[in-house]
């Protein structure tokens, strides 16, 4: 079973109970690797064995102890709250209570989410319907109406959140949308993460894709941040299209709506909403490189491009003042509170982040009778594609393009396709030593075929360069 989902599992042995709590992207992989380790961990703690009782992770399980259906619920009903009569009718339906959903936050922090969340929310449902692309793909969907609004415009509308969330939205969702439109919207339940779970979705969407994530990235470790870049890059690269992602500023969000509707008081609210928001995690929810930190915005900003880059992508910065629509929750506040909020969001925005292109390199000095060779830069990084024989012949004009290149560009690692590579010589070999000691992150040779295999391992340069 495959899931985005804090785990609270209750081992039975002995008479102990154990819990572990994590916030994780998990398969039923993962979950037996880790009852194995508490398995060991207990057995040298106690010296003796321990018998667990099966258990399976199912709906109610899930539903029961699993903070992040929690907050999709709390979110729906501050939507709700808002005015908006879809989030109410599917609140309603699901039987959702203020007591039951709101986790006892106190009236301030409401207040703040409510605001913060309507901004949110209606600030990126108007930028994908603004793409113009074809569907649009709400990473995690949770219990939204968006589905409702973007079929009733005609636009294709896919939303992707935890299976247990999907079985329980999905057909109340649906149910409030024309016949007529239903055709429009579809449901999957994935692991953002994986790879091949959102691929099984995208294989069947046709044309270009908006994907638009709220409210996620606080729940991931920069391992699993990084896991669904490398996935949201493969995705844009195949189809096309853009990835609307509004938790890159959230906490500048969060610091500058609170100053401005509390003033003095905001940092004690903030205070009690951190830990609120840490108690559903073990992991920082200030530590996350894609979750930039008020504290220096610069430096922190800074690193949030360099990660998305280490994955393939870029981010343009689209300030929420600009895009922000009207907002229900704003009207009980006062003319100074609204303008205050107003001017706040000059200061925060949104990102639109596609793929880094590639840029396609001359490479005739390289070209020779028997040789080939194929080049592109992107981000720091040299791309070669090395064809036929790289011999004394063909050698001299490698390192002449990597000469020339090197010229214009700075470049920190080199990644040689060797697939069609079908001989290299000595000579070859030292042209990619030159590159290993000038690349500050060396060179990294891919798809190594046999005979190129053989003559790396005999003159020891497979323990010199990388190969993958």
């Amino acid at each position: 079973m495959l899931g985005l989902f804090h785990v609270q599992m209750q081992m039975y042995c002995a008479g102990q109970i154990f819990h572990v709590k994590r916030i994780v992207s998990l398969s039923s992989t993962v979950i037996q690797s880790k009852i194995k380790r508490y398995r060991k961990n207990y057995k040298d703690s106690k010296g003796d064995s321990m018998d667990f009782i099966n258990f399976e992770i199912d709906q109610s399980f899930l539903e029961r102890i699993n903070p992040v259906f929690n907050t999709a619920k709390m979110t729906l009903f501050q939507l709700a709250s808002t005015g908006d009569k879809n989030a109410a009718e599917i609140a309603e339906r699901l039987k959702l209570t203020h007591e039951g959903t709101q986790d006892g936050a106190a009236p301030e922090e409401l207040l703040t989410n409510s605001i913060i969340l309507e901004t949110r929310y209606r600030t990126m449902g108007a930028l994908a319907e603004k793409s113009g692309y074809a569907t649009e793909v709400d990473l995690p969907c949770g219990y939204t109406p968006r589905a409702i609004e973007f079929a009733k415009k005609g636009i294709r509308f896919v939303g992707l959140d935890l299976p247990a969330a999907i079985n329980e939205a999905a057909p109340v969702i649906t149910s409030l949308i024309d016949e007529d439109d239903r055709h429009l919207v579809r449901f999957e339940g994935v692991d953002a993460t994986n790879y091949e779970s959102l691929k099984k979705v995208f294989d069947d969407i046709t044309g270009e894709v908006c994907i638009t994530t709220e409210g996620l990235l606080m729940y991931f470790t920069d391992s699993e941040a990084g896991q669904l870049c490398d996935n949201i890059h493969r995705i844009l690269t195949e189809h096309g299209g853009c990835w609307l992602l509004a938790d890159a500023e959230t906490a500048i969000q969060y610091v500058l709506t609170t100053k401005a509707v509390f003033g003095d008081r905001y940092m004690e609210i903030l205070l009690k909403g951190k830990k609120r928001a840490q108690d559903k995690s073990d992991v920082d929810v200030t530590s996350r490189t894609l979750v930039i930190k008020p504290d220096n915005v610069e430096e922190n900003m800074a690193n949030a491009f360099a990660f998305l880059a280490k994955h393939g992508l870029k981010a343009k910065r689209i300030p929420v003042s600009e895009c922000a629509p009207e907002l229900e929750s704003l009207k009980s506040a006062s003319p100074e509170q609204r303008q205050a909020i107003r001017d706040a969001m000059t200061k925060y925005a949104y990102w639109e982040i596609t793929p880094i292109s590639e840029e396609k390199l001359d490479t005739d000095v390289a070209k020779a009778e028997n040789f080939d060779l194929h080049a592109g830069f992107t981000q720091n990084r040299l791309n070669l594609i090395l064809c036929g024989r790289l011999d004394t012949l063909s050698a001299p004009g490698l390192l002449a393009f990597y000469e020339k290149t090197v010229g214009f560009f700075t470049i920190d690692e080199a990644c040689v396709d060797c697939k069609d590579l079908e001989y290299i010589s000595s000579a070859g070999l030292r042209v990619l030593l030159i590159m290993q000691k000038r690349c500050k992150h060396g060179i990294t040779l891919k798809g190594v075929n046999d005979n190129i295999k053989e003559i790396l391992e005999q003159t020891g340069f497979d323990s010199i360069l990388t190969i993958e």
